[in-house]
């Protein structure tokens, strides 16, 4: 018997969900259903894919490693049914953008406002998430280009480099930190520091610049970037943000900056896509114009 595309897409959705249960009610279908389709793959793979775990199910070390294999066949064939599609004009030219919280609060609309001037003809839709949402999204085939810090270490994905990322240190107007003068990380070792959920790439750079500094403050986890600007704005703490979505607030005096010695480097954003089978001329076109970007501004 050989693997179906319904095996692949109910071993997946038992991967998400963390259950037959949560898999059954996200394909709408019956338990059953699900359980025999897994049963039916692991038969045809000659291994077990999942393993008991509380009241759900987790992956053994074999569903762990089949997991992306199955990922890209789902992810290659809705790709595929696309590309038929846009070739036989059923339907209009769609080109799925995924980008982290920041990126999208920042220079990502006006990009694809650019691009869509010159392809009036293309469907750009845009989905926002954390690094990890993201990462997901693009390894499993759910979006067609994303917009991240940091390329991933995949050798699944293709990362090009796009416009600089400053980082800056945010606090209250009045903060006694805020000035021309120079501090160092160590001096803020008794603030609160402002943290984006788990997940985001915001929190991993400032735990990271944080451990860098041997500083370890009470931390306070706020669910967003503008839920981290009002904290600061407020007084609750500080915060490494990226200047481009803070800007305004800053010329404006809502919000200060603390002017660290020792500050992070100026990160990159990253435009990337699937290394895994063929590129459709949409995706290609995209990426290499946010590729351009920064030599045309």
């Amino acid at each position: 018997m050989a693997i179906t595309v319904t095996q692949l897409k109910t071993f997946l959705a038992v991967v998400r969900g963390g259950s037959v249960t949560a898999a059954a009610e996200a394909l709408v279908v019956s338990q059953p259903s699900v359980s025999s389709a897994i049963s039916s793959l692991a038969r045809e793979l000659g291994c077990e894919l999942f393993q008991r775990s509380g009241r759900g199910v987790a992956l053994t070390d074999a569903g762990a490693a089949f997991a992306p294999y199955a990922a890209d066949v789902v992810g290659l064939l809705s790709s595929g049914r696309q590309a038929a599609r846009e070739a036989g004009e059923v339907e209009a030219r769609r080109l799925r953008l995924i980008a982290v919280t920041t990126a999208a609060e920042s220079f990502v609309p006006p990009l694809m406002r650019a691009f869509s001037d010159l392809h009036p003809e293309i469907e750009l839709t845009l989905d926002v998430g954390n690094r990890q949402t993201v990462l997901t999204r693009i390894q499993n085939h759910e979006a067609d280009v994303a917009i991240l810090g940091r390329p991933p270490a995949d050798e699944r994905l293709e990362s090009l480099p796009l416009v600089s990322n400053e980082i800056v240190c945010i606090a209250a107007p009045d903060d006694p930190a805020v000035g021309p003068a120079a501090v160092r990380a160590a001096e803020l070792g008794d603030r609160a520091w402002l943290l984006r959920e788990p997940g985001s790439g915001t929190r991993a750079l400032n735990e990271r610049f944080l451990e860098e500094q041997g500083i370890a403050p009470q931390t306070l986890t706020l669910g967003s970037n503008g839920a981290i600007r009002q904290a600061a704005r407020a007084g609750l703490g500080v915060s490494l943000v990226s200047r481009e979505t803070v800007d305004a607030e800053l010329e404006s005096g809502r919000l200060g900056e603390i002017r660290l010695r020792d500050r992070p480097p100026a990160r990159t954003w990253f435009v990337v896509r699937s290394a895994v089978g063929p590129v459709r001329e949409l995706v290609r076109a995209f990426v290499t114009f946010a590729a351009d970007a920064e030599s045309r501004a």
